[in-house]
């Protein structure tokens, strides 16, 4: 399976990706200046590492994603579930919640996505 681990920085890039795809290179240097302050060469080198992961292709010009983006925040919240709280989903959601309170609504499309989920 690729490599869906991504620091911070090439998140911010993979989101500009998925919310204009597909862009042309050309279009994605200038929106990568405008929305991350990059360099042309910066944003060069990032397609280049995505693409690298297979995350992305890059056919004529055309820059568009191989792998969605739910699954990347998907990989990327069991990683840090896994890593803060050693793969704990309550200890997650205590943690999250800390003393919040939620409404009902939020509380009942919690508990509809626990049930749609059990083993």
């Amino acid at each position: 399976m690729e490599n869906l681990k991504l620091c911070e920085s090439d998140y911010r890039f993979m989101l500009v990706v998925w919310e204009n795809e597909p862009v042309e290179s050309g279009q994605l240097v200038k929106l990568c200046a405008d929305k991350l302050g990059w360099k042309k060469s910066t944003t060069y080198t990032v397609l280049r590492k995505m693409q690298e992961k297979g995350l992305l292709k890059n056919e004529n010009t055309i820059v568009s994603t191989i792998v969605p983006k739910e699954k990347v925040q998907s990989y990327e919240s069991k990683y840090f579930i896994e890593r803060a709280f050693a793969g704990s989903l309550p200890q997650f959601l205590s943690s999250f919640l800390g003393g919040k309170t939620i409404s009902a609504q939020q509380a009942d499309e919690i508990k509809r996505l626990i049930d749609a989920h059990k083993e």
